[in-house]
Protein backbone atom coordinates (compact mmCIF):
# COMPACT_ATOMS: atom_id res chain seq x y z
CA UNK A 1 0.00 0.00 0.00
CA UNK A 2 1.57 3.80 -0.60
CA UNK A 3 -0.15 4.68 2.49
CA UNK A 4 -0.24 2.60 6.01
CA UNK A 5 -3.25 1.83 8.33
CA UNK A 6 -2.30 0.63 11.48
CA UNK A 7 -4.79 -1.41 14.24
CA UNK A 8 -3.67 0.65 17.40
CA UNK A 9 -6.34 -1.39 19.85
CA UNK A 10 -8.46 -4.19 19.94
CA UNK A 11 -10.57 -5.96 22.55
CA UNK A 12 -13.13 -8.68 23.12
CA UNK A 13 -15.57 -10.23 24.93
CA UNK A 14 -15.73 -13.82 26.55
CA UNK A 15 -17.98 -15.68 24.06
CA UNK A 16 -20.96 -17.58 25.73
CA UNK A 17 -23.70 -19.65 24.76
CA UNK A 18 -26.06 -16.82 26.26
CA UNK A 19 -25.58 -13.39 27.93
CA UNK A 20 -28.83 -12.55 29.70
CA UNK A 21 -27.62 -9.89 31.51
CA UNK A 22 -26.73 -7.01 29.25
CA UNK A 23 -28.48 -5.67 26.02
CA UNK A 24 -26.52 -5.28 22.97
CA UNK A 25 -25.44 -1.99 23.66
CA UNK A 26 -24.15 -2.84 26.81
CA UNK A 27 -22.31 -5.77 25.31
CA UNK A 28 -20.51 -2.62 22.75
CA UNK A 29 -20.08 -0.79 25.80
CA UNK A 30 -18.05 -3.70 27.30
CA UNK A 31 -15.37 -3.90 24.29
CA UNK A 32 -15.77 -0.16 24.03
CA UNK A 33 -14.75 0.48 27.56
CA UNK A 34 -11.87 -1.90 27.41
CA UNK A 35 -10.58 -0.68 23.78
CA UNK A 36 -10.17 3.09 25.36
CA UNK A 37 -8.96 1.57 28.60
CA UNK A 38 -6.29 -0.29 27.05
CA UNK A 39 -4.77 2.73 25.32
CA UNK A 40 -4.85 4.80 27.86
CA UNK A 41 -8.02 6.71 26.21
CA UNK A 42 -10.56 8.55 28.32
CA UNK A 43 -13.99 7.22 28.50
CA UNK A 44 -15.71 10.67 26.73
CA UNK A 45 -15.36 11.30 23.20
CA UNK A 46 -14.52 15.26 23.42
CA UNK A 47 -10.10 15.02 22.83
CA UNK A 48 -9.55 11.68 21.89
CA UNK A 49 -9.36 11.89 18.57
CA UNK A 50 -11.28 9.15 17.75
CA UNK A 51 -13.41 10.72 14.26
CA UNK A 52 -15.61 8.45 12.73
CA UNK A 53 -17.29 4.81 13.80
CA UNK A 54 -17.97 1.67 12.04
CA UNK A 55 -20.25 -0.92 13.61
CA UNK A 56 -21.37 -4.21 12.34
CA UNK A 57 -24.48 -5.85 13.19
CA UNK A 58 -27.77 -7.65 11.72
CA UNK A 59 -31.71 -6.59 11.28
CA UNK A 60 -32.81 -10.60 11.54
CA UNK A 61 -30.28 -11.80 15.09
CA UNK A 62 -31.19 -8.52 16.48
CA UNK A 63 -34.48 -8.39 15.74
CA UNK A 64 -35.15 -4.95 15.02
CA UNK A 65 -34.72 -2.78 12.24
CA UNK A 66 -31.76 -0.41 12.00
CA UNK A 67 -30.16 -2.37 14.20
CA UNK A 68 -27.06 0.16 14.91
CA UNK A 69 -29.01 2.66 16.48
CA UNK A 70 -28.77 1.10 19.72
CA UNK A 71 -25.29 1.26 19.67
CA UNK A 72 -24.59 4.59 18.26
CA UNK A 73 -24.82 6.41 21.52
CA UNK A 74 -21.79 3.85 22.80
CA UNK A 75 -19.99 4.41 19.78
CA UNK A 76 -19.54 8.00 20.04
CA UNK A 77 -21.72 8.61 16.78
CA UNK A 78 -23.60 11.78 18.16
CA UNK A 79 -22.26 14.50 16.13
CA UNK A 80 -19.79 12.12 14.02
CA UNK A 81 -20.12 9.78 11.31
CA UNK A 82 -21.21 6.00 11.91
CA UNK A 83 -21.83 3.63 9.07
CA UNK A 84 -22.85 0.37 9.29
CA UNK A 85 -21.56 -2.92 7.69
CA UNK A 86 -24.34 -6.24 7.71
CA UNK A 87 -21.79 -9.02 6.17
CA UNK A 88 -19.24 -10.20 8.71
CA UNK A 89 -17.08 -7.82 10.63
CA UNK A 90 -13.96 -8.12 9.02
CA UNK A 91 -15.12 -6.11 6.57
CA UNK A 92 -16.29 -3.67 9.02
CA UNK A 93 -12.80 -3.48 10.01
CA UNK A 94 -12.18 -3.32 5.83
CA UNK A 95 -14.27 -0.37 6.05
CA UNK A 96 -12.77 1.64 8.27
CA UNK A 97 -9.06 0.79 6.25
CA UNK A 98 -10.85 2.29 3.15
CA UNK A 99 -12.27 5.20 5.06
CA UNK A 100 -8.84 6.04 6.29
CA UNK A 101 -6.42 5.39 3.03
CA UNK A 102 -9.50 8.04 1.90
CA UNK A 103 -8.35 10.92 3.64
CA UNK A 104 -11.86 11.48 5.32
CA UNK A 105 -11.09 10.34 7.94
CA UNK A 106 -8.10 9.90 10.20
CA UNK A 107 -8.96 7.27 13.12
CA UNK A 108 -12.04 4.88 13.24
CA UNK A 109 -13.60 3.03 15.88
CA UNK A 110 -15.27 -0.38 14.63
CA UNK A 111 -17.47 -2.16 16.98
CA UNK A 112 -19.53 -5.52 16.16
CA UNK A 113 -22.06 -7.61 17.98
CA UNK A 114 -24.41 -10.83 17.58
CA UNK A 115 -26.65 -12.42 20.47
CA UNK A 116 -27.56 -15.14 18.80
CA UNK A 117 -29.15 -16.55 21.62
CA UNK A 118 -31.85 -13.91 20.65
CA UNK A 119 -33.10 -16.62 18.34
CA UNK A 120 -34.90 -19.44 19.49
CA UNK A 121 -34.53 -21.20 16.02
CA UNK A 122 -31.27 -20.44 15.21
CA UNK A 123 -32.61 -21.82 11.84
CA UNK A 124 -35.25 -19.65 11.18
CA UNK A 125 -33.11 -15.99 11.24
CA UNK A 126 -30.58 -18.12 8.82
CA UNK A 127 -33.28 -19.16 6.14
CA UNK A 128 -34.32 -15.71 6.22
CA UNK A 129 -30.59 -14.97 4.00
CA UNK A 130 -31.40 -17.01 1.33
CA UNK A 131 -33.66 -15.66 -1.76
CA UNK A 132 -37.54 -15.22 -1.07
CA UNK A 133 -38.81 -16.85 -3.92
CA UNK A 134 -36.84 -20.05 -5.13
CA UNK A 135 -34.48 -20.82 -1.75
CA UNK A 136 -36.34 -20.03 1.24
CA UNK A 137 -39.35 -21.90 0.79
CA UNK A 138 -36.85 -24.89 0.58
CA UNK A 139 -36.32 -24.60 4.64
CA UNK A 140 -32.27 -23.97 3.86
CA UNK A 141 -30.55 -23.13 6.67
CA UNK A 142 -26.98 -22.40 6.97
CA UNK A 143 -26.53 -25.89 8.57
CA UNK A 144 -28.01 -27.54 5.71
CA UNK A 145 -26.44 -25.91 2.87
CA UNK A 146 -22.94 -26.37 4.71
CA UNK A 147 -24.13 -30.34 4.38
CA UNK A 148 -24.78 -30.28 0.79
CA UNK A 149 -21.37 -28.55 0.31
CA UNK A 150 -19.35 -30.92 2.65
CA UNK A 151 -20.62 -33.81 0.63
CA UNK A 152 -19.74 -32.32 -2.29
CA UNK A 153 -16.61 -31.56 -1.27
CA UNK A 154 -15.88 -34.93 0.47
CA UNK A 155 -17.01 -37.26 -2.37
CA UNK A 156 -15.50 -34.76 -5.35
CA UNK A 157 -11.68 -35.31 -3.61
CA UNK A 158 -11.75 -38.21 -1.12
CA UNK A 159 -11.73 -35.90 1.89
CA UNK A 160 -12.44 -38.03 4.89
CA UNK A 161 -14.74 -37.81 7.84
CA UNK A 162 -11.74 -38.61 9.94
CA UNK A 163 -10.11 -36.01 8.54
CA UNK A 164 -12.26 -33.34 9.25
CA UNK A 165 -12.66 -34.31 12.54
CA UNK A 166 -9.12 -33.95 13.38
CA UNK A 167 -10.12 -29.86 12.54
CA UNK A 168 -12.31 -30.01 15.66
CA UNK A 169 -10.10 -31.69 17.63
CA UNK A 170 -6.86 -29.49 17.29
CA UNK A 171 -9.31 -26.31 17.25
CA UNK A 172 -11.41 -27.33 20.64
CA UNK A 173 -7.35 -28.29 22.46
CA UNK A 174 -6.25 -25.09 21.24
CA UNK A 175 -9.33 -23.12 22.72
CA UNK A 176 -7.94 -24.08 26.43
CA UNK A 177 -5.49 -21.73 26.29
CA UNK A 178 -7.65 -18.70 25.02
CA UNK A 179 -9.46 -17.04 27.94
CA UNK A 180 -12.04 -15.22 25.07
CA UNK A 181 -13.33 -18.99 24.15
CA UNK A 182 -16.68 -20.41 24.55
CA UNK A 183 -15.75 -24.07 24.79
CA UNK A 184 -12.44 -25.61 25.11
CA UNK A 185 -12.57 -29.69 25.07
CA UNK A 186 -9.71 -32.56 25.03
CA UNK A 187 -11.76 -34.80 22.75
CA UNK A 188 -10.22 -37.37 20.28
CA UNK A 189 -11.28 -38.19 16.54
CA UNK A 190 -13.46 -41.26 17.90
CA UNK A 191 -15.30 -38.18 19.98
CA UNK A 192 -16.16 -36.03 17.12
CA UNK A 193 -17.38 -39.46 15.09
CA UNK A 194 -19.69 -40.37 17.92
CA UNK A 195 -21.53 -37.12 18.64
CA UNK A 196 -25.13 -36.28 17.74
CA UNK A 197 -25.30 -36.18 13.76
CA UNK A 198 -26.84 -32.55 12.92
CA UNK A 199 -27.33 -32.93 9.18
CA UNK A 200 -24.90 -36.04 7.95
CA UNK A 201 -22.15 -35.31 7.18
CA UNK A 202 -21.83 -32.85 10.16
CA UNK A 203 -21.85 -34.03 13.35
CA UNK A 204 -22.53 -31.54 16.66
CA UNK A 205 -18.81 -31.72 17.52
CA UNK A 206 -18.15 -30.59 13.59
CA UNK A 207 -20.29 -27.44 13.89
CA UNK A 208 -19.80 -24.02 15.66
CA UNK A 209 -22.01 -23.16 18.95
CA UNK A 210 -24.79 -20.77 19.28
CA UNK A 211 -23.04 -17.87 20.70
CA UNK A 212 -22.75 -14.16 22.00
CA UNK A 213 -20.37 -11.90 21.99
CA UNK A 214 -18.98 -8.42 20.54
CA UNK A 215 -14.96 -6.99 19.33
CA UNK A 216 -13.86 -3.84 19.86
CA UNK A 217 -11.08 -1.83 17.54
CA UNK A 218 -9.20 1.36 16.58
CA UNK A 219 -7.69 2.19 13.42
CA UNK A 220 -5.20 4.93 12.45
CA UNK A 221 -3.30 6.51 10.36
CA UNK A 222 0.37 5.66 9.62
CA UNK A 223 1.38 9.52 11.51
CA UNK A 224 -1.00 9.49 14.70
CA UNK A 225 -0.61 5.27 15.01
CA UNK A 226 3.12 6.44 17.51
CA UNK A 227 0.93 8.88 19.52
CA UNK A 228 -1.61 6.01 19.98
CA UNK A 229 0.33 2.52 20.71
CA UNK A 230 3.83 1.37 20.37
CA UNK A 231 2.76 -1.50 18.98
CA UNK A 232 1.24 -0.73 15.87
CA UNK A 233 0.10 -3.51 13.72
CA UNK A 234 -0.09 -2.74 9.70
CA UNK A 235 -2.77 -4.07 7.22
CA UNK A 236 -0.29 -4.76 4.23
CA UNK A 237 -3.14 -6.35 2.13
CA UNK A 238 -6.77 -6.80 2.23
CA UNK A 239 -9.29 -7.75 -0.34
CA UNK A 240 -12.82 -9.36 -0.50
CA UNK A 241 -15.31 -10.77 -3.35
CA UNK A 242 -18.54 -12.50 -4.06
CA UNK A 243 -19.84 -15.55 -5.39
CA UNK A 244 -23.20 -15.96 -6.64
CA UNK A 245 -25.83 -16.31 -4.12
CA UNK A 246 -27.92 -19.22 -5.78
CA UNK A 247 -26.03 -22.47 -4.40
CA UNK A 248 -26.73 -24.19 -7.98
CA UNK A 249 -24.64 -21.66 -9.82
CA UNK A 250 -21.64 -22.80 -7.87
CA UNK A 251 -19.05 -26.14 -7.75
CA UNK A 252 -19.87 -26.00 -3.99
CA UNK A 253 -16.01 -28.36 -3.98
CA UNK A 254 -14.53 -24.57 -4.70
CA UNK A 255 -14.27 -21.56 -3.62
CA UNK A 256 -13.40 -19.47 -6.13
CA UNK A 257 -14.68 -16.20 -3.91
CA UNK A 258 -11.82 -16.88 -1.50
CA UNK A 259 -9.00 -17.42 -4.08
CA UNK A 260 -9.37 -14.48 -5.83
CA UNK A 261 -9.63 -12.49 -2.34
CA UNK A 262 -6.46 -13.82 -1.13
CA UNK A 263 -4.61 -13.60 -4.21
CA UNK A 264 -5.19 -10.26 -4.69
CA UNK A 265 -4.54 -9.67 -1.22
CA UNK A 266 -0.94 -11.71 -1.29
CA UNK A 267 -0.26 -9.52 -4.30
CA UNK A 268 -0.63 -6.22 -1.87
CA UNK A 269 1.26 -7.08 0.73
CA UNK A 270 3.83 -8.95 -1.98
CA UNK A 271 3.70 -12.18 -0.59
CA UNK A 272 4.27 -15.23 -3.17
CA UNK A 273 4.25 -18.22 -1.04
CA UNK A 274 1.83 -17.97 1.78
CA UNK A 275 2.26 -21.78 3.25
CA UNK A 276 5.82 -20.02 3.86
CA UNK A 277 5.96 -16.54 4.60
CA UNK A 278 2.92 -16.45 6.56
CA UNK A 279 3.79 -16.66 10.42
CA UNK A 280 -0.07 -17.68 11.48
CA UNK A 281 -3.35 -18.07 10.25
CA UNK A 282 -6.63 -17.32 12.48
CA UNK A 283 -9.57 -18.92 9.89
CA UNK A 284 -13.24 -18.84 10.15
CA UNK A 285 -14.63 -22.17 9.63
CA UNK A 286 -18.04 -22.64 11.49
CA UNK A 287 -17.89 -26.36 10.37
CA UNK A 288 -14.83 -28.29 10.56
CA UNK A 289 -14.89 -29.34 6.47
CA UNK A 290 -14.68 -25.69 5.74
CA UNK A 291 -11.12 -25.26 7.41
CA UNK A 292 -9.67 -27.77 4.98
CA UNK A 293 -11.50 -26.36 2.17
CA UNK A 294 -10.44 -22.86 2.46
CA UNK A 295 -6.77 -23.55 3.17
CA UNK A 296 -6.92 -24.54 -0.60
CA UNK A 297 -8.59 -21.25 -1.45
CA UNK A 298 -6.26 -19.48 0.44
CA UNK A 299 -3.12 -21.33 -0.89
CA UNK A 300 -2.13 -22.95 1.36
CA UNK A 301 -2.60 -26.28 -0.39
CA UNK A 302 -3.61 -27.47 -3.67
CA UNK A 303 -7.34 -27.99 -4.41
CA UNK A 304 -8.65 -31.39 -2.97
CA UNK A 305 -5.27 -31.13 -1.08
CA UNK A 306 -6.72 -30.31 2.55
CA UNK A 307 -7.17 -33.09 4.04
CA UNK A 308 -3.34 -33.95 3.55
CA UNK A 309 -2.70 -30.94 4.86
CA UNK A 310 -3.98 -31.41 8.19
CA UNK A 311 -3.31 -35.09 8.15
CA UNK A 312 0.61 -33.50 7.75
CA UNK A 313 0.40 -31.71 11.19
CA UNK A 314 1.48 -28.17 9.37
CA UNK A 315 -1.51 -26.52 10.94
CA UNK A 316 -0.80 -27.63 14.40
CA UNK A 317 0.58 -24.78 16.94
CA UNK A 318 4.18 -26.16 16.33
CA UNK A 319 3.54 -26.87 12.60
CA UNK A 320 4.90 -25.03 9.66
CA UNK A 321 1.99 -22.54 9.52
CA UNK A 322 -0.22 -22.38 12.58
CA UNK A 323 -3.89 -22.39 12.01
CA UNK A 324 -6.27 -21.24 14.72
CA UNK A 325 -4.49 -20.84 17.61
CA UNK A 326 -7.34 -19.59 19.41
CA UNK A 327 -9.08 -22.40 18.44
CA UNK A 328 -11.60 -20.30 15.85
CA UNK A 329 -14.91 -20.02 15.47
CA UNK A 330 -15.36 -23.57 16.42
CA UNK A 331 -14.63 -22.85 19.91
CA UNK A 332 -17.29 -20.42 19.89
CA UNK A 333 -17.63 -17.33 18.11
CA UNK A 334 -21.68 -15.46 16.67
CA UNK A 335 -22.57 -15.32 13.55
CA UNK A 336 -20.94 -11.60 12.29
CA UNK A 337 -18.29 -11.38 14.77
CA UNK A 338 -16.02 -14.54 13.82
CA UNK A 339 -14.26 -12.99 10.98
CA UNK A 340 -13.15 -9.20 13.01
CA UNK A 341 -12.43 -12.09 16.05
CA UNK A 342 -9.83 -13.97 13.65
CA UNK A 343 -8.58 -10.44 13.19
CA UNK A 344 -8.22 -9.42 16.79
CA UNK A 345 -6.38 -12.54 17.51
CA UNK A 346 -4.20 -12.16 14.90
CA UNK A 347 -3.31 -8.31 16.24
CA UNK A 348 -2.61 -10.29 19.75
CA UNK A 349 -0.32 -13.14 17.94
CA UNK A 350 1.81 -9.76 16.25
CA UNK A 351 2.09 -8.00 19.49
CA UNK A 352 3.18 -10.46 21.17
CA UNK A 353 0.47 -10.81 23.47
CA UNK A 354 -1.86 -14.25 22.67
CA UNK A 355 -0.37 -15.44 25.92
CA UNK A 356 -0.86 -19.76 26.40
CA UNK A 357 -1.64 -19.29 22.18
CA UNK A 358 1.42 -17.42 21.33
CA UNK A 359 3.05 -18.35 18.06
CA UNK A 360 6.67 -17.35 18.73
CA UNK A 361 8.51 -14.35 16.43
CA UNK A 362 5.07 -14.34 14.24
CA UNK A 363 5.55 -11.49 12.24
CA UNK A 364 2.74 -11.84 9.30
CA UNK A 365 -0.71 -13.11 9.88
CA UNK A 366 -3.59 -14.09 7.79
CA UNK A 367 -6.96 -13.56 9.15
CA UNK A 368 -10.00 -14.47 7.81
CA UNK A 369 -13.72 -13.99 7.23
CA UNK A 370 -17.07 -14.77 5.59
CA UNK A 371 -20.89 -14.27 5.39
CA UNK A 372 -23.39 -16.07 3.22
CA UNK A 373 -24.11 -19.77 3.01
CA UNK A 374 -21.21 -22.18 1.54
CA UNK A 375 -18.53 -19.16 2.20
CA UNK A 376 -20.53 -16.71 -0.63
CA UNK A 377 -18.58 -13.60 0.22
CA UNK A 378 -14.70 -13.88 1.41
CA UNK A 379 -12.45 -11.29 2.94
CA UNK A 380 -8.73 -11.59 3.35
CA UNK A 381 -6.72 -9.59 6.02
CA UNK A 382 -3.10 -9.77 5.90
CA UNK A 383 -1.13 -7.98 9.01
CA UNK A 384 2.46 -7.50 9.98
CA UNK A 385 3.88 -6.41 12.91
Amino acid sequence: MAHKVAIVGVAQTKYQENRPDCREAELVYEVVSKVLENMGLPHTWEGMGIDAAVTCSSDLWDGRTISSATVQDVVGAHGRTENKVADDAINAVYYAMAAILSGKHETVLVAAHTKESNATYKSVVENSFFDPILMRPLGLDFLSAAALQAKRYMDRYGITKEQCAKVAVRSLKNAGNNPFAQRAMDITVDDVLHSRTLVSPIRLLDAKPVSDGAVAMILTTEEKAGTLTDKPVWISGAENCYNSHYLGERELSDCEALRSAAQRAYRMAGITNPLKEIDVAEISAEYSYQELLWTEGLGFCAGGEGGRLIDSGSTDMDGELPVNPSGGTLAGNPSMIAGMARAAEAVLQLRGEANGRQIPEAKTALAHGFTGACGQHQCVLILEK
